[in-house]
This record gives C-alpha cells, structure tokens and sequence, in this order.
C-alpha cells in the first residue's frame, strides 16, 4: 500500500493572484476554487497528476522556504525565455547564496523562491515542473520516507542528494537536497497526500507513522493550518515537515 502525491500546497495571502501567476507561468489552468481554495493543474488530462493548491495564509511569509519548485526548459533560449515570462507575470530575482550558478533563482508575488533551470536531459519528459525540492540535513533519510509514503521508487542517490520519480515516467521528480543550514519548518509550502480508493486512510496514517510521520499537535500547523472540521490528518515527516493527508479525493 502506499498514497498518492496529490498536490502542492501554497499558502497564501492573496490565494487567487497568486495561483493564476504560477496557472500562467506553467500554461496550466485554474480547475477548482473553493472555500478561499484555489487548485490549478495541467490542461492535459494525461500530464503530470501532481496539483498545485493555494490556501488562505494566517500571515505573509517571513522566512525562506524548505520546500520549492523547480521549472524544467527545453534550451537556453527557452530558459531565457520562461525567466522573463515569469519578472513580466511578477516575480522577481533573489540571492538565496546560490553564486554563480546555471540556473536561475526567482521568487513569486508572494516570496516564494523557485528556480528555472538550464536545460537538463533528466527533465526533458516532466512538463513545467521539473522538479518538487525539499532542502535538508539528511537526504537519503527523508528520500527513504518519502518513497515509503508515495511509493516512488528511489532512483538517484548520494550523501548530497537523492531523486524519486514515479514508475509510470510522468510528472515531475520528487528531490532532497543537502543542506546544512536548512530550515527546520517548511515554510509557506507543503505536500498532500491522498490514499488510494480502495485503502482505508486511518490504516494509511498508521502506516506513515510507523515509516516515521509524527501527529501535529491541533492549531500546530503552518501559516494556513486546515480548519479542524477539514477532512486531513496532519502529520511531520522524519523532519518535522508538515504534510497532509487527505481522507477524501482531491475533487
């Protein structure tokens, strides 16, 4: 058994704006706007099955992010080209001490970070999203998590780094950085997860748990905590990034 990654969630003080920034930077489409909720998606029914939602925020964003994406491009023109779509839309550039690098580092409307990279062989079947990056101190532990919790095997591996992709080859990769001065708490982003069908979610969140998720304590989560009447149990995983899993289908 195992659960579905089902979207990234960004929280946000203007959920709207800035979900149809990121609908318009990756050509996706706005599919769902709900209760201040807002999901955007590939237009393409058999692309990437990862979402993007934007909820509500308690707060602006204070601190960098641990979570973030990663834009895919096709040449160096093309790189260029998706840099300037996204400073026209709104974005702007950002030091993270990223120096000199091929890629290059932007933040949305609302600060958070992503990068648009040079083009990579890895990622030339992803779509727009390259790449879901979770910085840490520890990448081959929360790699091994993650893939216990997603069942995407683990393909790419080094002290410094470590790749999940899905067996079917579609969508975008699931990455651990090394990084010694991560930040302890992920910040304005986070991932859902949503159980399979035919699996019960109580036995699901049993199940992370004895992977290594750890229960949030109520009110504990994030800047846009779910209401207590929401249909998620709210979980860390093995450091202490908070994720969701949804007791029902994303709709």
């Amino acid at each position: 058994m195992s659960t579905r990654l089902a979207c990234v969630v960004f929280d946000a003080v203007e959920p709207r704006s800035v979900a149809r920034f990121w609908a318009e930077l990756l050509g996706w489409a706005v599919t769902v706007e709900r209760r201040g909720a807002v999901d955007v998606a590939a237009p393409d029914p058999d692309g990437p099955d990862v979402a993007l939602t934007f909820l509500p925020a308690r707060r602006p964003k204070t601190a960098l992010n641990r979570l973030h994406l990663d834009l895919s491009s096709r040449s160096l023109d093309h790189q260029q080209l998706q840099i300037d779509r996204a400073l026209a839309l709104g974005a702007r550039r950002v030091d993270i001490g990223q120096g000199a690098v091929p890629w290059t580092v932007l933040a949305d409307p609302e600060g958070n970070e992503f990068c648009v990279l040079e083009p990579r062989e890895q990622y030339v079947d992803t779509g727009a999203v390259a790449a879901i990056v979770l910085d840490t101190r520890d990448p081959l532990r929360l790699a091994d998590f993650w893939s216990a919790a997603v069942g995407w095997p683990l393909t790419h591996e080094n002290p410094r780094y470590a790749g999940l992709r899905s067996a079917t080859g579609q969508g975008p990769w699931l990455e651990f950085l090394w990084r010694p001065d991560a930040p302890t708490k992920c910040g304005r982003l986070h991932l859902d997860l949503v159980a399979f069908p035919a699996d019960d979610p109580a036995a699901e969140a049993e199940r992370l748990r004895a992977a290594g998720a750890m229960p949030v304590a109520p009110g504990g989560f994030g800047a846009g905590a779910p209401p207590a009447n929401d249909p998620a149990v709210v979980l860390t995983d093995p450091e202490t990034n908070e994720f969701c899993l949804l007791r029902t289908t994303i709709d």
